[in-house]
Order: structure tokens, then sequence, then C-alpha cells
């Protein structure tokens, strides 16, 4: 009998396995994306506001099926979705890289936008595809990112906040989780995924700025999109390249490093630099709001 297998938090029975494997016996000729939003209906698994997670549940199957569990069907059409048309467009984006430098009061007040439309993605994509040392390659499941503007309009700065880590030892202390709670109310946990100042851009004290604008917000923002709020933020630090300065100066708690393990390390071997682990909680009381089930 085959062992459970854990992918993305989610512990897959014998039985889940074979249910999975059914699906594809009995239907052939199901794309992707059925399989995956008939898998979110027979396990309903859905976010807060009752929408099927479509996206993780296909995340999932391209893991197992990574693993060699399942075998998918072919892809219907090579991948032309909206993430991927945004990159194709990413070099046709103009930003404007005129040199700023000046003191925090000049550039108020700042506009951070929620990104939302056709157009802001794209300047989000063009922006941390060209400047941000990891790139982008878009998001999947839960996600907000933000656009940050000064007076007259000029870019400054984008973040992208995200799922958090499933499993990470220093914050799962410090929240007080037990590993059953935790697999429950991680989705009230958002990830820092990217944040980054425009390379031209020089302006003292912007990042803990906007650090603490997107916190006063964010919460509000997810229960908006979808329908639950945020209790703490996370974010990882490469050292070495960084210090966490901007975080520890918006009030951020350094809790400690990560052990080097990536998202996809499945055999225990250290596959990436350690980082700082930095939290940000967004309510006095969000240690009972994280434990109760």
């Amino acid at each position: 009998m085959e062992e459970s297998i854990r992918i993305q938090g989610r512990d897959l029975s014998a039985g889940d396995i074979g249910h999975i494997r059914g699906l594809l016996a009995s239907h052939p000729d199901w794309s992707r994306r059925r399989l995956s939003q008939q898998l979110c209906e027979d396990w309903d698994w859905r976010n807060a506001s009752g929408v099927l997670k479509d996206m993780a549940a296909r995340s999932l199957l391209l893991k197992l099926e990574q693993r060699g569990v399942v075998q998918l069907p072919q892809r219907r059409q090579a991948p032309t979705n909206r993430m991927r048309l945004e990159r194709d467009i990413v070099d046709e984006a103009v930003l404007d890289t005129t040199p700023m430098t000046a003191a925090l009061s000049a550039l108020q007040p700042l506009r951070l936008e929620r990104v939302e439309r056709p157009g802001q993605r794209t300047v989000l994509h063009t922006a941390l595809s060209h400047h941000h040392y990891l790139g982008f390659g878009g998001t999947v499941g839960e996600s907000l990112a933000y656009l940050a503007y000064d007076r007259q309009g000029r870019l400054l700065a984008c973040l992208v906040f995200g799922a958090a880590a499933w499993s990470l030892a220093e914050r799962d202390r410090f929240v007080g989780w037990e590993r059953c709670v935790r697999e429950r109310r991680l989705h009230l946990v958002a990830n820092n995924h990217r944040f980054l100042i425009l390379p031209w851009v020089r302006v003292a004290h912007l990042a803990s700025h906007l650090l603490g604008a997107v916190a006063r917000r964010i919460s509000a923002d997810a229960e908006q999109r979808y329908g639950h709020p945020l209790y703490l933020l996370e974010s990882f630090v490469e050292q070495g390249r960084f210090a966490g300065t901007c975080y520890r100066a918006a009030n951020w708690q350094a809790l400690g490093t990560t052990q080097g393990r990536s998202r996809n390390d499945r055999d225990g071997r250290t596959r990436v630099a350690p980082k700082a682990v930095f939290v940000y909680p967004l309510r006095a009381d969000f240690r009972q709001r994280l434990c109760e089930l």
C-alpha cells in the first residue's frame, strides 16, 4: 500500500491518490482545468468566500505528476493565460527611469494602488522582471500586489504578498501553532514574496514607510477580495545580500533564520541560502485569532 504524500501542506492518502487516478481513468477527455475543478468540488476545497481553489488544485496535480504519481492529460494549448501574455509584452512597457533623489516629504502624498487591472499587472511584471534580483514569474493562489507612486504619478516601488510558507519552525513557535491548527489557519498569514524599490529611486525611509502603509490596509484588502482577513505578515530576507533594515525600521520582528530549504526540497538537503525570518502582527490578538479552531 502506498504511503501518504504530503504536498502543499495537505496529506494525501492512498485513497486520495486512488481517487485522482480514478478521475483520470474515467474521464480521459477532461482538460487539466476540468480535472482540478472536479477535485475541488469532491474535496470541497474552497477559500473563505466559498470560491473553488482551482489554481491550488492544479498546482497540486502538477506536483504529483512531477513526482511520477499520476500522468495528466496533455495541455490543450500552449500557455496563453493572462500572466503569460503580460510576460510576453513586458519589454514594451516603458518605465520612467529618471533618477529620483529627494526627501520622503517632498514626494507625499504617496499613492498606493492595489494591482487589479491588466495595465497595472503589466507595470508590475515589467518592474519586477527587469529589476528584482529574483525576477518574477507571477503568483499562484491568493495574492495581493501593490504599486507605489509619488505625488506626480511616478512609480517608486512594487510589493507582492502571497501564500505563507507551509512550515516554518520560527514562525510556528512564535504563533504557538500545532500542525493541525496551522494547516487550517495558514491562509490568514501572507508572505511578502517581492519588495522592490526601483533602482533609480533614492529616498530615505521610503521602504519602511511603504511597509507601514501596506500593513494598515492589507487585511481589509484580503477580506474584500478573498473573504477573510489577515492577522500576520512574514518575509524572508537573504542574508549577505540584505540586512533587513527596512523591516526593522517598520517594526517587523526578526525571529531567526530558515534552514536553507526551498519549497520543493523533498530530500532534506540544503538547496538555498538560509534567510532571516521577519514577521509583523496585524492585530494585538493575532495569536488568539490564528490558533482558533
